[in-house]
């Protein structure tokens, strides 16, 4: 398990953490569901669905946060069963992933019922009852899966599982669509995260900020809250975004403006850094061109001059020139001639 996967799983194993999701998902809001209502289940789930050749076929699949709770609506009790499928990337089939784990849950629940009918007093009134083991008064709890993203992108997958066929409208009115329940902080609108009552708020608007450091400090320094964050709240997104904040481990509570300020200090090493690398690239780059052109120049005009001191030699071999008329050409002294020329007598 990735750290990312760990520290968002632990954070939202917090029954305040997770009734508040879920109140901001079902109630807009609304304290309906409260932490005390709420009972933690096995997160583990097998089903045996029968392959080929009647065959089982164990599944086994784990949640990351999945709980029971007894909320009340209109003065009646609502029992519902509650999981959580953290995210801190982008999952293209997440509404398969999703669909598969309700309907695990709900072929768990069949055979919870058919097992105390097996073993209880009551028996099956009809053979369709005996039959299917799921007596015709029997019923199961709902089951809502919330995906929570914790990245600060759009969530550009597909929401439900009609967006992820391939088929024509007349086919797809015979598929029933199993629809993604998804938060993810992009697309919450700033004035929404107020219906949050837990530190939940702080960390989905810091992730949703993350990408654009301006606005992320801006938002810090403006909102009061982010003077005193819970240290669970700070790691968590220290972790998901990678911001690299500055604060002390062994404090309980982190003043998010004060940790940003590694934020502030790792983009001016950042800037200070390839000034640097960008200065010394261009020196060298000037360097070596104003080396190359003042090479070329000056190996132009040694081979010019040789080129013309040869020239002169030969004329004065060729008696054309007189070594008079030579050196004063080269700006020479006739002996500085004859010597470069080899002409003097030993």
């Amino acid at each position: 398990m990735s750290e990312k996967d760990a520290i968002t799983k632990e954070y939202m194993q917090d029954k305040e953490t997770f009734a508040d999701a879920f109140n901001f998902l079902l109630y807009d809001g609304k304290q309906v569901i409260r932490p005390e209502q709420l009972r933690p289940l096995d997160t583990t789930s097998i089903v045996l669905p029968y392959g080929e050749d009647s065959k089982l076929v164990p599944i086994q699949k784990y949640r990351d946060v999945l709980k029971m709770v007894t909320a009340m609506e209109d003065d009646k009790a609502a029992y519902l069963l509650l999981g959580i499928e953290n995210q801190s990337e982008i999952h293209y089939a997440m509404p398969v992933s999703n669909m598969l784990y309700d309907a695990i849950q709900y072929v768990a629940q069949v055979d919870e019922a058919a097992k105390s009918h097996r073993i209880g007093d009551k028996a099956p009134e009809t053979r369709a009852e005996f039959l299917s083991g799921f007596y015709k008064t029997d019923r199961i709890l709902p089951v809502i899966t919330l995906t929570l993203f914790f990245g600060a992108d759009e969530w550009t997958a597909p929401k439900d599982l009609h967006g992820m066929l391939s088929a024509n409208a007349d086919i797809l009115r015979f598929v029933d669509n199993y629809h993604l329940h998804l938060i993810a902080p992009a697309e919450i609108n700033d004035s929404d995260f107020s219906k949050f009552h837990t530190e939940l708020s702080l960390a989905l608007k810091f992730i949703k900020k993350s990408n654009n450091k301006n606005k992320l400090k801006e938002m810090i320094n403006e909102d009061t809250s982010f003077r005193s964050v819970s240290k669970k709240t700070a790691d968590l997104v220290n972790i998901v975004t990678k911001s690299n904040l500055r604060y002390d481990d062994r404090e309980e509570s982190v003043d998010m403006c004060k940790a940003i300020q590694g934020i502030r200090d790792d983009a001016l090493a950042e800037g200070e850094a390839k000034g640097r690398a960008e200065g010394e690239a261009k020196g060298r780059a000037e360097g070596e061109a104003k080396g190359r052109a003042e090479g070329e120049a000056k190996g132009r005009a040694e081979g010019e001059a040789k080129g013309f001191m040869n020239a002169m030699i030969s004329l004065v071999k060729d008696g054309i020139l007189t070594i008079s008329d030579a050196a004063r050409r080269l700006n020479m002294t006739e002996a500085e001639f004859e010597a470069k020329a080899g002409l003097t007598e030993e």
